[in-house]
This record gives structure tokens, C-alpha cells and sequence, in this order.
């Protein structure tokens, strides 16, 4: 079963393995600088759009992000 948690942490490893600030993803995905933060804390999840957004932008297949 997939959990929440695993769903967080792969997101987090994603966004720092990307190389881009914080800031650029915000501004690319049109989102605030915090919300990124948050991801990266596995305080938030970001909304299905704004998750597929973020994984296009990053080149990352949503499926790796779900632990399918």
C-alpha cells in the first residue's frame, strides 16, 4: 500500500535533485515560494494540477512520484 509519507519523500527527492531554486519551480508553476517549502518539509501536498505540473516541469513521470 502506498502511503502518504512515500508519496512526500520522493516528491522532496525530486525538487532537490532538480538543480532549480525553489523560486524558479514557484514562479514556473505560478505557486508561492512557501508552498514549494512545504513540499520539500512533507507539511503540504500540492493539488493534482499543480503535482502534474510540477512533474512536467522537473521531467519526472508522475508514476515515480506515486510509487507505482
Amino acid at each position: 500500500m502506498i502511503t502518504l509519507e512515500q508519496i512526500q519523500k520522493r516528491l522532496a527527492e525530486v525538487i532537490k535533485q532538480s538543480g532549480m531554486s525553489q523560486t524558479t519551480i514557484a514562479k514556473a508553476l505560478n505557486i508561492t515560494q512557501s508552498n514549494i517549502s512545504h513540499y520539500l518539509k512533507g507539511d503540504k501536498m500540492p493539488a493534482l494540477d499543480t503535482l502534474a505540473n510540477l512533474c512536467k516541469l522537473l521531467d519526472i513521470d508522475t508514476n515515480y512520484i506515486l510509487c507505482q
